[in-house]
């Protein structure tokens, strides 16, 4: 159970990647895991975190753990994103699109583990340039984070929702 504004948190864990990772020493090779992994609350919360490790579930727990400490609000619209961003990190580049309900989640591998943890049911996205899993999750991430809905833009503008829309 992780809190955040206060509130008692019932998280999922996603495994997006592990990864065999190498150190050349004098006598050889010292292999570890790298793990990164998504948590959720279905609820507008996600966060991701790594952990590194000699073994594959000691990794897994320590990224769970990282996960816990990174979690971000997420504005949604129903069961979508309020307007399409771009999200940014490295090379990564990620286009999420709203859609209209009953659409589903139309994402790849790393971009959908983080969709599906934060709760969204309805959106398209495409992972622009880069493939790297960690670049792309932080530029997913750096997009959802950014996402305002209406009335946070009308409280910034001191206009109402209804002159924002239109």
């Amino acid at each position: 159970m992780s809190k955040i504004d206060g509130k008692t948190l019932n998280l999922k864990e996603r495994l997006v990647a592990v990864n065999r990772v190498s150190k050349t020493v004098k006598g050889g090779r010292i292999f570890k895991f790298a793990a990164l992994v998504v948590v959720g609350d279905g609820n507008g919360v996600v966060g991701f975190g790594t952990g590194k490790s000699g073994e594959v579930p000691d990794a897994i727990r320590k990224g769970i753990e990282d996960a816990k400490k990174n979690l971000i609000k997420v504005s949604l619209k129903g069961t979508t994103i309020p307007h399409e961003i771009i999200g940014k990190f490295g090379a990564g580049r990620v286009l999420m699109k709203p859609a209209a309900p009953g659409t589903g989640v139309i994402a790849g591998g790393s971009v959908r583990a983080v969709v599906e943890a934060t709760g969204i049911k309805d959106i398209r996205t495409k992972a622009l340039r880069s493939n790297n899993a960690c670049n792309v999750v932080r530029a997913t991430l750096q997009g959802l984070k950014s996402l305002k809905s209406a009335q946070e833009v009308a409280a910034v503008r001191d206009k109402s929702v209804k002159e924002i829309l239109g």
